[in-house]
């Protein structure tokens, strides 16, 4: 658990944050997004792909993984793009980005309800999740 200095000099526990891991795919100069399934957090909500980096795995094998589960799509990890921290009324997600390129597959929906490619200067016109807002900050 982290320690969060409270005005007034106290100390609060404050539960570490949710590492999950996104990815920045892009094709044709538009970066993909999906449309969060209902039922789940952040529901009808736009995201950059990925999901949570499982205890004892690296933030590039959890992505790796989510693209499989999510999208039946096999990937390679490129490189590292940025990060954020967003702290939710129910958790705090520190997400972590990277340039991803797909190598094999088709992109099916199993946890979104809807995908889209998307130039990086009109994501501003989307309901992205706060997390994912300094990415797409980033990638304009």
């Amino acid at each position: 658990m982290g320690v969060a200095w409270v005005p007034g000099g106290g100390k609060e526990r404050m539960p570490e944050a949710i590492r999950v891991a996104c990815a920045i795919m892009m094709r044709d100069g538009r970066v993909l997004i999906a449309k969060r399934k209902g039922g789940t957090s952040n529901a009808g909500r736009w995201e950059f792909p990925g999901g949570t980096v499982e205890p004892g795995e690296t933030p590039e094998a959890a992505l790796a993984r989510e693209l499989d589960e999510e999208f039946s799509i096999n990937v390679q990890v490129l490189s590292f793009f940025g990060s954020s921290r967003h702290v939710y009324p129910d958790h705090d997600i520190e997400l972590l980005a990277y340039n991803v390129m797909m190598l094999a597959g088709d992109l099916q929906l199993k946890e979104h309800d809807e995908i889209r490619w998307v130039e990086p200067k009109h994501l501003p016109a989307y309901d992205l999740c706060e997390a994912d807002r300094p990415i797409a900050a980033l990638l304009r």
